[in-house]
């Protein structure tokens, strides 16, 4: 055997020399980087997506609230109707003037 074909069968195969105690110690600080990145990654995804429900849930909270003063809104356009004013005033007694308005004018008061 010659010099050289020692040497080849001394080396160890790649995914061995990977595996070695120095070379694991060495890359610690690049392996813990990579495991904060992964931490980070995920952490992010999660503020995403509940970022997302928030955003969805004030959405259909909104819409909710629209339909609402849309019906209030409408009740009290339908309550400021005339008839109806007259329908809800009448258990009081009170009934529509059948005289026309008059204006005050300032010449017509007479003074105390």
């Amino acid at each position: 055997m010659t010099n050289e074909t020692k040497h080849i069968k001394a080396q160890k195969p790649g995914w061995r020399r990977w595996l070695q105690a120095g070379w694991i110690v060495q890359h610690v600080p690049f392996v813990l980087f990579l495991a904060a990145l992964a931490v980070l990654y995920i952490g992010n995804g999660h503020y995403a997506d509940n970022s997302i429900r928030n955003t969805a849930k004030a959405a259909r909270e909104l819409k909710q609230l629209q339909y609402h003063y849309k019906s209030l809104q409408a009740e009290v356009i339908f309550r400021s109707k005339e008839s109806e004013l007259a329908r809800a005033v009448a258990p009081l007694g009170m009934q529509r003037s059948n005289e026309p308005p008059t204006a005050l004018r300032p010449d017509t008061i007479k003074p105390r």
